[in-house]
């Protein structure tokens, strides 16, 4: 049996397959920067609702892929983990 990493490799040969997978790559890495900042915080999610007024529910669909947060609720995420959000603009890198 292969593991995850094995199989992804082998399924992003697939040209097609690896340009979906590259365009959701902001979305996977504004997901996993949440979770992170959150753990490293020390806060559940349900502290960190009480914290922001932002229902846990949501928080945990922001923080799988099933809710597009807008600036402004980043920014009372991030508020409420004592942080603030940084966004950059970055030249498209091409393989």
């Amino acid at each position: 049996m292969t593991n995850f990493d094995d199989y992804l490799k082998e399924q992003l040969k697939d040209p097609e397959l690896r340009a979906e997978y590259e365009a959701l790559e902001p979305e996977f890495s504004l997901m996993q920067a949440m979770i992170d900042a959150r753990r490293d915080t020390g806060l559940t999610q349900k502290q960190l609702s009480e914290r922001t007024g932002i229902s846990q529910s949501d928080i945990s669909k922001f923080e799988s892929g099933g809710g597009n947060p807008s600036l402004k609720t980043l920014r009372r995420l991030a508020a409420g983990l004592g942080m603030c959000v940084k966004i950059e603009f970055l030249p498209m890198t091409r393989a």
